[in-house]
């Protein structure tokens, strides 16, 4: 496959760099200069890319907006063996990333494995996140129950398969990334914002030496590592946060019974279930997601986050 660059999908004013980050090199895109530091956090498996229909949007809104290539993604460092992959080396370096960026608290987006990363972090980290905004991931309590279900276990079925060793690296990776390119292709519904390109890109990242296995390893560490297990049993105390959850109901991977008695458990919530997207619903639907996400932080955040008297410039690697 020709070589893509991913700087070309890339509006003009968001710009990459290596940020040194809880011991790794992060690769991280960047654009605005408000004091308010927005964090987007990409799913499986993408890249920082995925976030380029909303990166210059919030910048234009007055926000500083990151979004890093997650742990053993895109030109992230690629730490090796399932334990770097834990849960609570994830949480470490969104903390990282806060440091890097010289400030204490975060507006903190998030999609898919993500989402679940934002989640988590909510729950632990409740004094620095100042709103939340999720996109089709669900809250691990409600993600538990719905497993026991089959409307959703049958949904899920890969996440057992990704537990085998070695085969799902195989299956992946076979046809330089066939099977990559037929996720997206089967879940966006909207292919127009989806370029063949794009997706390109997703599938050449996936087949670098030692990626699959770094992507494959969030759901190896959660299950096989045990790493849901110890959050489970640290609780999930009420999400006070501000917290906008957007849903795509077409989504293929992860049911809507999955906002159920989300009121429960997050006490300032607004939920928007749009009818015409799927999963990747930022990528499916950008012009309406940009919408409702710039919306609600304007109607929701207080005017500024604290920041230091003298704000770091990022650390580079």
């Amino acid at each position: 496959m020709r070589t893509y660059d991913p700087h070309h999908a890339l509006p003009t004013a968001v710009s990459y760099r290596q940020v040194s980050a809880n011991q790794l090199s992060v690769r991280v895109a960047m654009a605005g200069t408000g004091d308010r530091l927005v964090l987007c956090l990409h799913g499986f498996p993408e890249c920082a890319l995925s976030w380029r229909y909303q990166l210059q949007p919030l910048a234009e809104a007055g926000y500083q907006v990151w979004a890093p290539d997650l742990r053993g993604y895109g030109e992230t460092t690629r730490p090796v063996g399932l334990t770097a992959y834990a849960i609570e080396s994830l949480l470490e370096d969104v903390s990282g990333l806060l440091t890097a960026a010289g400030t204490s608290e975060v507006i903190l987006v998030g999609h898919d494995w993500g989402g679940i990363i934002a989640w988590y972090y909510a729950l632990r980290h409740p004094d620095r996140v100042k709103a939340l905004v999720i996109l089709n991931a669900p809250h691990p309590a409600c993600f538990e129950r719905e497993l026991r279900h089959w409307r959703q276990l049958r949904r899920s079925w890969y996440m057992g398969m990704f537990q085998i060793p070695r085969l799902p690296e195989a299956v992946l990776s076979m046809r330089h990334g066939y099977v990559i390119g037929k996720i997206f292709e089967r879940m966006v519904i909207h292919r127009e914002h989806m370029p063949e390109e794009i997706v390109k890109l997703y599938r050449r990242q996936a087949c670098a030496p030692g990626a699959l296995t770094a992507m494959l390893n969030y759901y190896r560490a959660a299950l096989r590592g045990g790493g849901a297990l110890r959050q489970r049993r640290l609780g999930y105390p009420t999400i006070t946060t501000p917290t906008l959850v957007l849903w795509g109901l077409q989504d293929h991977a992860l049911g809507p019974h999955n906002l159920d008695e989300l009121n429960r458990i997050v006490s300032d919530l607004t939920v928007v279930t749009l009818a015409h997207s799927g999963h990747f619903i930022h990528e499916d639907v950008p012009d309406r997601v940009n919408h409702e996400l710039v919306t609600w932080l304007q109607n929701h955040l207080p005017h500024s986050l604290r920041t230091p008297a003298s704000t770091p410039q990022p650390l580079l690697s």
